[in-house]
């Protein structure tokens, strides 16, 4: 028998006002949504790849739009196998088994004060025990860009060696 009364709780249980959830962002909810579309097209064979992001790019405000054009033109010269889709309403870019490498952020998806160039845990960027995934833009210059299509190369590369390892070892999703 439960020593509970009633099923009351105790007042010591209760959180306090200041420690409530306030949930997501009107943002977040919104890239939420985004991406709940994304899973039923992509089921339903709708909308996506190349066409969805470049009008989602479209959308963008201008100091974002010609930041994300540029960035999508660098992402499919420096990695041709890598298939432009949408991720959270955010141009991304996946590997042949369908997971995203890298994508771009504008910055006013989240009311920034800079958009972020993203790369997931698919991505190749390992560099020992700690390495960066996601840097911040505020503008594209020749090194910038250079840079990125170093990045994006780096990313992609040895993505077969690891599926092959994974896959000697027994491993699968890899």
């Amino acid at each position: 028998m439960s020593s509970k009364k009633g099923g009351r709780r105790s007042a010591k249980r209760t959180p306090a006002v200041s420690e409530a959830f306030e949930g997501f962002t009107v943002e977040e909810r919104a890239a939420i949504k985004e991406r709940v579309q994304e899973r039923k097209a992509e089921r339903t064979g709708g909308m996506g790849g190349e066409s969805a992001v470049l009008a989602k790019i479209a959308e963008l405000p201008e100091s974002d739009r010609s930041m994300a054009e540029r960035i999508h033109a660098i992402i499919t010269a420096s990695a041709p196998t890598l298939m432009p889709r949408l991720w959270y309403g955010m141009p991304a870019y996946a590997n042949p088994d369908g997971k995203v490498v890298c994508f771009f952020q504008a910055a006013a998806k989240f009311n920034s004060r800079y958009a972020t160039l993203g790369f997931t845990d698919a991505a190749n960027l390992d560099e020992g025990a700690m390495w960066p995934v996601a840097f911040a833009l505020k503008e594209l210059t020749p090194i910038e860009e250079a840079r990125i299509a170093a990045l994006v190369k780096k990313a992609v590369s040895g993505a077969r060696v690891r599926r092959a390892r994974a896959a000697h070892r027994g491993e699968r999703g890899v």
